[in-house]
């Protein structure tokens, strides 16, 4: 339980790191879209998917791999140095190539009337990658009050010059022609989304510097050797995730063609309603945080198997609650976006709500072939996810455009969350309660469908908010009482559970 104590500890650490600058940004939906219209939402989204393939390329694994041979004493001094030498030679190496390739780059991510964005996407991803190791080490040294600050204040940062940009410069190019601010007029809105992001990372670097100015120029090859066979299959992992991820946004632009319509206003419709899946992602993201270097350390204390079991019980349950949330609600959520035309999209959220709550579960079942050294074995599951991603979008969305994108998303996790399973528990056994966890999350589901029913009898806002809290309150009250003992261990909470 000290574990799983200091798990939550550190998690909620990471959440506040993960969440609060998330819903800052989140906040920004409504900004963005009264800002930016469909099309050029639909720039920057594609544009954001692009860039989560580069940050893959570009850091490799080497974040896993830090935790991984932290726990080994020999590589201790030799570690940190090392990693970084390669990750900043890596990074000034693919930047140059990159750069001459910015036109090409610019037509695959089907905004070639906008290369520029992809050179600034480049300088997002570098100064990005140059900041993971100091970030990991952050993690490793249980620092999550640094990490939390650095993160808090470069997303406020990225706020305050976004809307300097987009709503003061005008004002003040309007009240003196002849100011500076006037050149204001001829960058688009889209580009100022990129500069923001850019001088956030640009802080953040600054802000690292006490970790960056530790690194020395010290490279040793045998170590780097054996990092890079360990992390080999995590990139692959790693890219199979993004396709998993992201990829659906660049294939709308590829093959969805709708009869009315620009696929960019489809694409942006997809990006927003994307958000609302925010609170399960973000916590998903905020466990990731904590949980890598907490199992690594579990990995050699006693029985780890039953703390990972506890953990994912916890985790489900957790998400379940989460999913409701977020689902029951979705007539409040949708004012998120300003763009009522964006509505239509609304459709698909409780669809990649669970798709998420299994991406989840996924992290947390993926252990196994982290600690046993089977990192193929990931990198042949994350394949196999990609697979179905790609061959559902292709078969379905010129048909079905996001839906079809939303249910390839489904598909694909729970697919891999199967898989990683059955592997798993021949290679590594740990006993998880999958009847009861699966049937949590079929009951929260069925709670969601019992309460689209009932409001489409009699849709009334305020009846919907009365059975959605309901629905909610009956739910988290069944858990309890299902799982009173084990909530009455936990600190802080036990103590009102009686």
């Amino acid at each position: 339980m000290a574990g799983i104590k200091q798990l939550a500890g550190q998690t909620i650490w990471y959440g506040a790191s993960s969440v609060i600058p998330r819903l800052l940004n989140y906040l920004l939906t409504p900004y963005l879209t009264l800002k930016l219209n469909a099309a050029s939402y639909g720039d920057m989204t594609l544009v954001y998917a692009l860039i989560s393939f580069l940050t893959i390329l570009y850091t490799y694994g080497l974040e896993t791999s830090y935790f991984r041979f932290s726990q080994k004493p020999e590589y201790s001094r030799d570690l940190y140095n090392t990693v970084n030498v390669s990750i900043i030679s890596s990074t000034l190496l693919l930047t140059v190539i990159l750069w001459t390739f910015a036109q090409p780059l610019a037509e695959f991510t089907n905004i070639p009337e906008h290369p520029e964005y992809i050179k600034m996407a480049l300088l997002i991803v570098s100064f990005e990658a140059l900041a993971a190791i100091p970030f990991a080490r952050l993690r490793q040294e249980g620092r999550p009050r640094k990490y939390a600050f650095v993160k808090f204040a470069a997303v406020l940062v990225n706020i305050g010059v976004l809307y300097f940009c987009l709503s003061v410069a005008p004002r003040l190019a309007a009240a003196d022609p002849n100011s500076i601010f006037t050149l204001t007029g001829s960058i688009s809105s889209t580009a100022y989304v990129f500069l923001a992001n850019i001088v956030m990372c640009v802080v953040v670097l600054i802000l690292l510097w006490k970790e960056i100015r530790n690194f020395r120029w010290k490279f040793n090859f045998t170590l780097w050797k054996e990092i890079i066979i360990y992390t080999a299959p995590l990139l692959i992992v790693g890219f199979g995730g993004m396709i998993n991820e992201t990829m659906d946004r660049l294939m709308l632009g590829w093959w969805y063609h709708p009869a009315n319509g620009n696929v960019k206003d489809e694409i942006g419709t997809y990006g927003a309603v994307y958000k609302l899946a925010i609170l399960i992602t973000v916590f998903i993201q905020a466990f990731r945080m904590g949980a890598e270097p907490f199992f690594f350390k579990q990995a050699s204390g006693e029985n780890p198997q039953r703390t990972y079991a506890r953990v994912m019980k916890f985790f489900v349950i957790t998400v379940c609650l989460m999913f409701l949330f977020v689902s029951l609600y979705l007539d409040i959520w949708k004012y998120f976006i300003q763009n009522e035309k964006m509505w239509s999209g609304l459709k698909v959220v409780p669809v990649l709500l669970v798709a998420n709550i299994f991406l989840g579960i996924y992290y947390n079942l993926s252990i196994w072939y982290k600690i046993s050294n089977k990192t193929g074995a990931g990198a042949a599951i994350t394949i196999g996810g990609a697979m179905i991603t790609i061959l559902v979008n292709y078969f379905f969305i010129a048909r079905y455009g996001y839906v079809a994108s939303a249910w390839a998303t489904f598909l694909c996790y729970f697919g891999m969350t199967v898989a990683c399973y059955i592997w798993g528990q021949k290679v590594y056994p740990v006993p998880y309660a999958w009847k009861k966890l699966l049937a949590y999350i079929v009951i929260v589901i069925l709670l969601f469908l019992f309460h689209q029913f009932v409001i489409h009898i009699w849709d009334n806002f305020i009846f919907n908010l009365v059975t959605a809290t309901l629905i909610f309150l009956a739910f988290t009250w069944f858990v309890l009482k299902v799982e009173k003992r084990e909530f009455q261990k936990l600190p802080v909470i036990g103590r009102y559970i009686r």
